[in-house]
């Protein structure tokens, strides 16, 4: 059960196997881990797939170092034309690429174990109140834009002592051809129920430019 099932030769019919158990059991994989994982439609559908294509790689090197090279240069090349995922994202990619070398070595048992076994791991550890900070949940993202004219360094300073328990900023880009800043700080509320209060008063220091405010843990995870 737990030997390859490939021979000396890879015959169709051992190929077949292998490409049907990795496709099903990556198709479950991605529907185990899509109640956990936010992420689109196509990850998923790629995650369901990513065991079968590795798998399929594995069996045509077969040993060949030359051919190997060439594929793993194919594969650096994809990585780095691939907008970055977030810590969950690349998780289940590294997991689907690991059953996907054990598919392609003819470890049918092996990849099904990897995958399933994992997801379930996977699902498990994410429901666990475990390496949660009560207080991160508060944390936000404030992105302001202002015209050039207007002076950044403390601009905000009153606004953020009568609304903010705590702030900090975390960057300054310039914005519309140098024309405007974007300020971004991480803040936290003394009273969330204040914050369309915040947003209006600084509106009116920024003269109605674009505010945003978002969590700040879901910046973080796209780091």
């Amino acid at each position: 059960m737990f030997d390859s099932i490939y021979t000396s030769t890879v015959t169709s019919s051992q190929f077949f196997l292998m490409a049907l158990a990795s496709l099903i059991t990556g198709l479950l994989y991605s529907w185990i881990i899509s109640f956990r994982v936010r992420s689109t439609k196509r990850f998923f559908i790629v995650t369901s797939l990513i065991p079968f294509v590795v798998g399929a790689v594995i069996t045509f090197v077969n040993g060949n170092i030359g051919a190997g090279v060439a594929i793993g240069g194919a594969f650096g090349l994809i990585r780095f034309r691939s907008a970055q995922g977030s810590s969950e994202e690349i998780a289940a990619i590294l997991i689907a690429m690991a059953s996907g070398i054990a598919f392609g070595m003819g470890y049918l048992a092996y990849g099904v174990i990897i995958l399933l076994a994992l997801a379930v791991v996977f699902f498990a550890f994410s429901l666990l109140p475990i390496f949660e900070h009560k207080g991160a949940a508060q944390e936000k993202l404030l992105r302001v834009t202002i015209p050039e004219a207007l002076e950044y360094h403390d601009v905000f300073d009153d606004i953020f002592d009568h609304y903010l328990s705590e702030h900090s900023s975390v960057g300054v880009k310039t914005t519309g051809m140098g024309s405007m800043f974007r300020l971004s700080f991480k803040i936290r509320m003394k009273d969330p129920t204040e914050e369309k209060a915040f947003i209006d008063e600084l509106r009116t220091r920024n003269g109605n430019l674009e505010i945003a405010i978002t969590p700040y843990s879901d910046v973080q995870n796209q780091l």
